[in-house]
């Protein structure tokens, strides 16, 4: 029999890097999760297998979030799992986190290269998040995935830290214009971590990793682990109060 006071978060791109972290952290606090993936179901499986043995009940969901027309069709996927699995209408917070990286200058991005981070980071968010409404209990959370260099600029950013800073506004407006539902959304930006996002270009090239940790106030480049335990504690039960807010969590880079 399930806890039915258990609370359920959908994390788009929960199976690897950050996602993965958050899930785990998230299992580790008691939430039980529903996990998107795109091509690595066994990454997915794995950070499912994890939590499981979190004690979180935990499904996973095949998502591309480029193809917008899916959407309405992976919402009604969502409300029959609710039901078979948890025997519930509703999840408790969504965490719109999928996303690829783009390292290259202003003068040879292109307009497919852009308009890829425009389906990914800024479309998918604004678009998922409708279709899943339906299924956000009140008084739920949102949390969007930006990035510090939405804040700070970097050479060979530009497409995707516009990408990041759409989101922003979204979250603002998705704070003020979803409060009447008692739902509240945030931002967070992580600074550079080290993954394979982005070729794994802060965790393969030393130059890079060197660079980013001379400009960060601890000393050294972010891990998936530093982000998890953010991600529990703005979807925490006492921080409902906080909403329309971006939160960076970079370690202090560029102070």
């Amino acid at each position: 029999m399930m806890d039915s006071k258990r609370k359920i978060v959908l994390i788009t791109g929960g199976g690897r890097g950050l996602g993965r972290s958050m899930a785990l952290r998230l299992a580790q606090g008691g939430r039980d999760l529903i996990l998107t993936y795109h091509s690595r179901r066994d990454e997915a499986e794995s950070t499912a297998a994890e939590a499981r043995a979190l004690g979180a009940q935990v499904a996973v969901l095949p998502l591309d979030v480029g193809d917008s027309r899916r959407f309405v069709e992976f919402a009604a996927e969502v409300r029959v799992l609710l039901a078979d699995l948890w025997q519930r209408q509703h999840f408790d917070a969504l965490v719109n986190n999928a996303g690829v990286g783009l390292h290259a200058p202003f003068v040879d991005t292109t307009e497919s290269q852009f308009d890829e981070l425009f389906r990914i980071h800024l479309k998918a968010p604004y678009f998922l998040t409708q279709a899943l409404l339906p299924q956000l209990a009140d008084g739920g959370r949102i949390l969007n995935i930006s990035s510090g260099l939405a804040r700070f600029s970097l050479p060979g950013s530009s497409a995707y830290a516009v990408m990041k800073g759409g989101v922003e506004v979204l979250s603002r407006y998705l704070a003020r214009e979803l409060g009447a539902r008692g739902i509240s959304v945030n931002t967070l930006a992580p600074g550079a971590i080290a993954t394979d996002f982005g070729n794994g270009l802060v965790r393969d090239n030393p130059a890079v990793n060197q660079f980013v940790a001379a400009q960060t106030a601890l000393g050294r480049v972010g891990l998936p682990e530093d982000i998890g335990p953010v991600v529990a504690a703005l979807l925490a039960d006492d921080s409902h109060w906080i909403t329309g807010q971006r939160i960076e969590a970079s370690g202090g880079m560029f102070l």
